[in-house]
């Protein structure tokens, strides 16, 4: 089983979509999707600097955008995965690859989802925290001490903390045994009950949505675990806004349904990298540039690169 997943905030780096503007497609796809979202994406990806879009209002749209255009790119000449699942705000994109959504509803709600969620962390100062290393228990330990929440497990040894910026403070100067803390450069405290508003938002939004079931495997990010109905799948995504991201269950769910390869869509290299430490063993290709298309689509057919 060949797998595509779709990466998460802080994937965008500047003029990262400027490349893809050359493949036939997908300047008109980007108008259409900045349509959709209310964000300038072609602007956003080619010309605006890192700060412009670090803005969760951007930044989100963006990346499923980017996701999207790579992953028609990845699929043109028909060969398509056998499973699908996103990281965060990636699981809209895998949403729209596994057929659940369109993609214009795709668009339309991680555009509303990066607005009402920047709307939500302006209530009060909050952030995240990477976690690197050192041991899970007496890592959760200090967090559930500072009033911290695990907002991001994404295996390899990684926990995502999230909460006060004075909590984070504080985990920063007292870290775990053989950990390294690394401030994100993000709005607020994602995937915790700070984003409580943005869900209510995104919920009321989600139910007038037509949705169908996935043509393909799709995990969730709630528990790793494939979810075969449209409506749940959509529900925990909505969900998932506020919940931590069970990015590490993925990939042992990955493990465990024999997946064989896996290719990352652009922005690219986060997952992958991920998968590296958790799934040794497993080829994985990321999808950066179109000149990265050639080597995807060899191992998700199986030929020779």
């Amino acid at each position: 089983m060949i797998i595509t997943v779709f990466p998460g905030q802080g994937s965008q780096t500047p003029g990262f979509l400027s490349p893809w503007l050359d493949v036939p497609g997908v300047r008109a796809a980007l108008e259409r999707y900045s349509d959709d979202a209310h964000v300038d994406l072609i602007a956003a990806g080619t010309e605006w600097d890192a700060d412009r879009i670090r803005d969760t209002r951007v930044a989100q749209p963006l990346i499923v955008a980017a996701s999207l255009v790579s992953f028609t790119a990845l699929t043109a000449a028909g060969a398509r995965p056998s499973g699908v699942a996103g990281h965060s705000v990636g699981e809209i994109a895998a949403l729209v690859a596994a057929g659940v959504l369109s993609d214009t509803d795709g668009m339309f709600l991680v555009g509303l989802r990066g607005r009402a969620m920047a709307e939500a962390a302006a209530i009060e100062p909050t952030g995240m925290s990477a976690v690197l290393g050192g041991d899970q228990d007496a890592v959760l330990a200090r967090l559930a001490e500072l009033d911290l929440t695990p907002a991001n497990y994404n295996g390899g040894g990684q926990i995502v903390a999230a909460g006060s910026l004075s909590a984070l403070a504080e985990l920063g100067a007292e870290a775990p045994k053989a950990t390294r803390v690394i401030p994100l450069q993000v709005a607020g405290a994602f995937h915790t009950r700070f984003m409580a508003p943005a869900v209510d938002t995104l919920r009321a939004a989600a139910a007038d949505v037509a949705v169908t079931d996935p043509h393909s495997t799709l995990w969730t990010n709630h528990d790793g675990t494939p979810v075969s109905d449209g409506r749940t799948a959509l529900n925990l995504v909505v969900d998932q806004v506020a919940s931590p991201v069970r990015w590490d269950l993925c990939m042992t769910s990955f493990a465990d349904n024999g997946v064989a390869g896996i290719i990352e869509l652009a922005p690219a290299g986060t997952l992958v990298g991920l998968a590296k430490r958790a799934l040794r063993g497993v080829p994985g290709v990321a999808v950066k540039t179109p000149d990265d298309l050639a080597a995807a689509t060899a191992l998700l057919t199986g030929a020779d690169a």
